[in-house]
């Protein structure tokens, strides 16, 4: 006999998981190069080259005893080091290897900062349209998130509502920028405002409330926007980072949690996070990959990969009648149903074999997502099948004919 909880995920279990396997059979059958999957945010352009060298260096030089061996569940000091100097270069934080934690992938870090703060019925302010799996993350521990509705025009969070999402029960917001699924950057604007609420709401309940940054996408930025830090508005931040997008490595399953010293009771903090990655069985991130991000922790991915794709879908896709959200970074675009029922919508862009992601899968019903993190031959030749489902629908612009 499942477990409930087990039993309440499987009954929600992930849209965006579900479409992938749905293109893997799909593909099956009418071949992969006519399946246009846009469902999963998986990288399509290589690690970078350096990346693939510093493996075959560290499998060739290190003692294999060590490299393989077990170490601090929060990580390799130097690994630590490594990062947080990085983080100072870039941030002008004041990091040091103590303020770090390596974890399996942004998954395992949100987790593990979960299990270290989070009590049954708790609630986590999360702004939507977010992150789906961010409610299972948070019922692990038998507490729950409350979704705060955006600003419908620019998708940033809408303030009023986010002021009156607060209980007794709030310990945390959880905030995602550049954001999955919309690819839009909280201003900063947005987040000093942000910020002010969460000072507010600290007086008022006489305790710390975290904000949890989980940014997986921090470096996928675009028309010179910025790479940002929000340690620098908010002191009882914590960070979650992946390399899973900007290294592109995805299944590797490594990141890193980093809480500044001016967090509330860090410390301890830092040391609840760090039994929490053993109690949870992570015990420690994977020990070689520890070391290559380490010694890569200043490369990126393709960017122009991604803002070709960009461009390309968007102008595309605008300019056959669809309204869309025009993505500041991440590599997701945001499109507005044309019928209410977005369901619907995703269905009959399966006859063209188009496959898109519900947005209430996101919490924020009436839209679809399209992850483009793949190649960008695939990107322009899916705008014929495109422009189909368009005049299915009665849309009109001026690439309708395509």
């Amino acid at each position: 006999m499942l477990s409930k909880k087990i039993q309440t995920a499987l009954a929600g279990s992930s849209a965006i998981r579900a479409m992938f396997v749905e293109g893997k059979e799909l593909a099956a059958k009418v071949g992969a190069e006519n399946v246009f999957d846009f469902s999963l945010g998986n990288p399509a352009t290589p690690a970078p080259e350096s990346l693939k060298q510093t493996v075959a260096d560290l499998l060739d030089k290190e003692d294999p005893l060590v490299l393989h061996g077990y170490m601090s569940n929060s990580g390799y000091e130097e690994v630590r080091e490594s990062i947080a100097q990085n983080l100072n270069r870039r941030f002008g934080t004041k990091f040091t290897w103590k303020n770090i934690v390596m974890t399996v992938g942004a998954a395992g870090g949100l987790n593990i900062v979960f299990k270290t703060i989070l009590d049954p019925g708790d609630e986590v302010i999360v702004f939507a349209p977010f992150f789906g799996e961010y409610r299972n993350y948070a019922a692990n521990f038998d507490a729950s998130v409350v979704p705060v509705a955006p600003d419908y025009e620019t998708f940033q969070p809408d303030m009023e509502a986010f002021a009156a999402a607060f209980t007794e029960r709030t310990k945390a917001v959880l905030i995602n920028t550049p954001n999955n699924p919309t690819g839009v950057i909280y201003s900063d604007e947005t987040m000093k405002r942000i910020a002010e609420i969460l000072c507010k709401k600290e007086r008022e309940y006489r305790r710390e409330i975290y904000l949890i940054s989980d940014e997986p996408y921090r470096e996928l930025v675009y028309d010179g926007e910025k790479e940002n830090f929000l340690t620098k508005y908010y002191k009882d931040t914590i960070v979650g980072y992946s390399f899973s997008k900007s290294l592109s490595l995805p299944g590797e399953r490594i990141g890193y949690i980093a809480v500044p010293d001016e967090a509330a009771d860090s410390e301890n903090l830092l040391a609840g996070i760090e039994v929490a990655n053993r109690t949870l069985g992570f015990v420690n991130a994977p020990s070689l990959i520890q070391k290559v991000v380490a010694e890569c922790v200043n490369e990126t991915t393709n960017l122009e990969f991604y803002d070709k794709n960009r461009k390309d879908l968007y102008e595309g896709l605008t300019g056959l009648g669809f309204t869309c959200i025009k993505p500041q970074g991440a590599f997701y675009l945001w499109v507005k149903s044309p019928v209410a029922d977005e369901t619907e919508f995703v269905n009959a862009a399966k006859k063209y074999n188009l496959l898109l992601v519900k947005g209430s899968a996101f919490g924020c019903s009436g839209y679809v997502r399209l992850a483009y993190c793949i190649s960008n031959e695939k990107i322009n030749r899916s705008l014929k099948e495109f422009a189909r489902l368009a005049a299915e629908y009665g849309l009109s612009g001026e690439n309708t004919k395509a």
